[in-house]
């Protein structure tokens, strides 16, 4: 499956080593948020669509320590979107 839930322990693998091989999108979102929640279906589609050519991890802020990866990316608002490739930050929406 090309979709994942990752979190700060799982991070590296889920996101900056497999954007090595494929482009992979990071859903930082909130369960109180309502935006996140009308977007989640969206993206989950596109990556169907897109049949294993993208992957898409799904980063809940509100987990554990996970807020602190959206500090370090420097994440203001709920949801954000980022998309990395060879473990960079190429665009975000």
């Amino acid at each position: 499956m090309s979709i994942v839930s990752t979190s700060l322990e799982r991070f590296q693998t889920d996101v900056i080593a497999a954007s090595g091989v494929r482009p992979v999108l990071v859903d930082f979102w909130a369960d109180w948020c309502s935006p996140c929640l009308m977007i989640a279906p969206v993206l989950e589609q596109v990556i169907a669509d897109l049949g294993g050519r993208l992957g898409l991890a799904k980063l809940e802020v509100d987990d554990g320590e996970n807020m602190k990866l959206a500090g370090h990316y420097r994440v203001r608002g709920f949801p954000t979107v980022m998309l990395f490739q060879n473990g960079e930050e190429l665009a975000r929406f």
